[in-house]
């Protein structure tokens, strides 16, 4: 359960899913002595700084990020040998596009001429879908173990990625208004300042991530 908004307001099914789920599945896993892989987010932490390396103290801000370190706990705790891969505001293309993110949003809602209002006090290393697939068949592959940070190298704010999006893609970036994150109103607060620092995934991984401009190269040669 991944929208950060909704697990504020239901804090009952976030649990169920993000924190007994992940207690199932490792019960399920030590049974056939798997290799486990978790997926996290740099929601677990506060964001009083960034960005961050895996041995920074978590300190989630929400319910989201203290129902995946939680699932964190777990894991670790399992016994398995196991991953956990942490990573940030993730973009792409999706099968249908069933889901949308932060690039996908941008260049629907310029293209139909909209108004939107980003945040830019908000500092993130925006994580292409392939990069993230391709970290965690890295660490899957090699049966690698501990957290590793997943992400792109770049730090931005969303006004900043939104103004990219707009300049790649040729629409009208003048309907892109800054926004400070209170001026949203938002259920949960997030983290103002997160990031990874990569250098262990590139180090014992052999992970290279995209930067943001070949990240949205590869999303406009896949969208139909």
């Amino acid at each position: 359960m991944t929208q950060v908004d909704e697990c504020e307001l239901n804090h009952d099914a976030c649990w169920r899913v993000n924190v007994d789920g992940v207690r199932n599945l490792t019960t399920a896993c030590s049974d056939v002595h798997s290799y486990f892989m978790y997926l996290s987010t740099d929601f677990v932490f506060s964001g009083a700084y960034g960005p961050l390396r895996e041995e920074d103290a978590p300190a989630p801000v929400n319910f989201y990020g203290q129902s995946k370190l939680a699932g964190e706990e777990i894991v670790a705790a399992s016994g398995l040998p196991c991953s956990i891969i942490r990573t940030a505001l993730v973009y792409g293309v999706t099968p249908g596009q069933v889901r949308t993110n932060i690039v996908l949003w941008v260049k629907r809602n310029l293209e139909q001429q909209q108004v939107i209002r980003v945040v830019n006090d908000q500092w993130r290393t925006p994580t292409l879908a392939e990069d993230l697939a391709d970290g965690c068949w890295r660490a899957a592959s090699s049966r690698a173990t501990g957290i590793f940070h997943i992400s792109g190298n770049e730090i931005l704010t969303p006004y900043e990625m939104a103004l990219r999006t707009a300049e790649h893609f040729s629409l009208d970036a003048s309907l892109i208004q800054p926004v400070d994150s209170d001026t949203l109103r938002q259920a949960a607060r997030r983290p103002p300042r997160t990031g990874f620092i990569i250098e262990k995934a590139t180090r014992q991984l052999g992970f290279r991530p995209h930067s943001f401009a070949q990240g949205l190269e590869i999303v406009s040669q896949q969208l139909p």
